[in-house]
């Protein structure tokens, strides 16, 4: 099926529906599906339940798995292979900031920088942006036994930290799906108009897609 992009990434706080809008969209247009691998990451759980300990093995093993995808993708020939991603490289960042001490950053960023050149730049971004009362909602349903542990003050400070990492975004065009007005998981109708919005509307810098009118 045609469409205007070779890789879209799609972003949003732990909760927001990220990895279920990549693998429909994927479905329905015929793209390589690209999973954060999060579940391969060993100090997760235990991150979740002591943040200071655990946050720069969690960061560094996230980044290299990220790293890892990102070389398979330079090697792609994006042209034929139309690619969706539940993740931005350069979010990694968002968490080492919020997480990692003065010393660990200053490690984590010399690691960081060599890798981000690396990087496949996507042709178009999408954020979907939440409340924390939405994640929250979201995080309980899904049950995730070591999720248990992510408190709603962690939450409020993972958002506040996306939403001014994507209100000065602009290495590519950015769209910002308002998630907790739009629920493409349940109402197929929602979903169709998300992917007309994505794939046959013109390219914008900067698109904000609210709550659907009658």
């Amino acid at each position: 099926m045609a469409h205007p992009f070779n890789h879209i990434a799609i972003e949003g706080v732990i909760g927001a529906g990220k990895t279920e809008l990549a693998m429909r969209l994927a479905e329905k247009r015929d793209g390589r599906l690209v999973l954060e691998e999060f579940e391969e990451n060993p100090f997760l759980p235990r991150f979740y339940e002591d943040r200071e300990r655990y946050a720069f093995p969690t960061q560094l093993s996230f980044l290299a798995s990220r790293f890892r995808q990102q070389q398979k993708l330079r090697n792609l020939d994006l042209f034929q292979n139309f690619v969706i991603s539940d993740y931005l490289f350069e979010k990694d960042r968002i968490f080492a900031l919020l997480n990692l001490n003065e010393d660990e950053l200053a490690l984590y960023d010399t690691i960081y920088q060599i890798m981000t050149g690396i990087a496949v730049r996507p042709d178009l971004v999408i954020y979907l942006q939440s409340t924390v009362e939405g994640l929250m909602r979201n995080i309980r349903k899904r049950n995730r036994e070591y999720e248990k542990h992510i408190t709603e003050e962690y939450l409020s400070e993972l958002n506040d930290a996306y939403n001014d990492f994507f209100h000065h975004y602009n290495k590519s065009p950015l769209m910002v799906i308002n998630a907790s007005e739009i629920d493409f998981v349940n109402n197929p109708d929602h979903l169709a108009w998300i992917e007309k919005q994505i794939f046959e509307q013109p390219i914008r810098p900067r698109t904000h897609l609210h709550i659907l009118p009658d």
